[in-house]
């Protein structure tokens, strides 16, 4: 058999990893709720840096996967080449998550590029790990973001499935909930009215849903969103918006449009 062919080698990868190591990040990580016992350090810039290099390579994301490395891990998710998984491929990725933000990546450069995304989201959520059902409504919060094909109705088919995950007792799944329902909500007027009458909803719940609930309501009534969404909304339409309401975060709201962890030069706690 003949030798497999890299544009980087898996060895290169990794020595161009371990040069920016970061000792001195693994404790702010740590206390952000990021693995750090098998990690490097390196920062989600450096990474693309290599990413780039490298360009799309499944051979060279498969050997950076079974490291166990954290820091090669999540670049395996951003040379890996969606033409080559199927579902079964990302479910398996998916057990592997002992990070949130090595799964919030993963929808961001990996997930969402897959012809079966939406029915992966379904898929996902169905699961009971910690951080495979996260990656359900990550990549919910993601395509709601960047899938600019997916018109209202695909959006609204999963409010019920935001609604059914709104009391799970763990945090972090919790807050990926909330911030799927926060993106659909912040996508144009109409499906901000639905998304805060899901929330209104979820409200009724009680329990931990409260908070998923309250938190999204003060972002989609927030003045600045609402103005975006009115600015937003074509000469012909006449879709009213939600009543606005000034919020002490208004000022942060513009950056919750990206995952938790992949902004650059900072580890973020995990908000959705």
């Amino acid at each position: 058999m003949a030798a497999q062919k890299y544009r980087m080698t898996p060895d290169q990868a990794m020595a161009r990893l371990k040069a920016k190591v970061r000792p001195d990040a693994l404790p702010h990580m740590a206390r952000y709720g990021i693995a750090t016992s098998n990690a490097f350090g390196v920062a989600v810039p450096e990474l693309r840096k290599i990413a780039r290099e490298a360009k799309r390579d499944h051979a060279l994301a498969l050997a950076l996967w079974q490291t166990g490395v954290h820091d090669a891990r999540l670049l395996a998710t951003m040379v890996a080449e969606p033409a080559r998984v199927n579902e079964a491929a990302a479910l398996r990725l998916a057990r592997d998550f002992r990070s949130w933000d090595l799964c919030d990546q993963c929808c961001l450069n990996l997930y969402r590029f897959l012809p079966f995304a939406h029915g992966l989201v379904r898929t996902l959520a169905a699961r009971e790990e910690e951080f495979v059902k996260r990656a359900g409504f990550s990549l919910l919060a993601v395509l709601a973001v960047h899938d600019k094909r997916a018109d209202d109705p695909v959006l609204l088919a999963f409010l019920p499935l935001i609604e059914a995950g709104a009391n799970d007792p763990r945090l972090l799944v919790r807050k990926s909930v909330n911030w799927a329902l926060r993106q659909i909500g912040k996508r144009n007027p109409a499906l901000n009215l639905e998304a805060i009458a899901a929330a209104e909803r979820i409200l009724k719940q009680g329990g931990p849903a409260r908070w998923v609930a309250s938190d999204a309501m003060r972002e989609l009534r927030d003045v600045k969103v609402q103005a975006r969404l009115r600015s937003r909304r074509s000469s012909t339409e006449q879709v009213p918006t939600a009543s606005p309401q000034v919020s002490p975060r208004s000022k942060t709201a513009r950056a919750r449009a990206v995952p938790s962890g992949s902004r650059p030069g900072r580890t973020r706690r995990p908000r959705g």
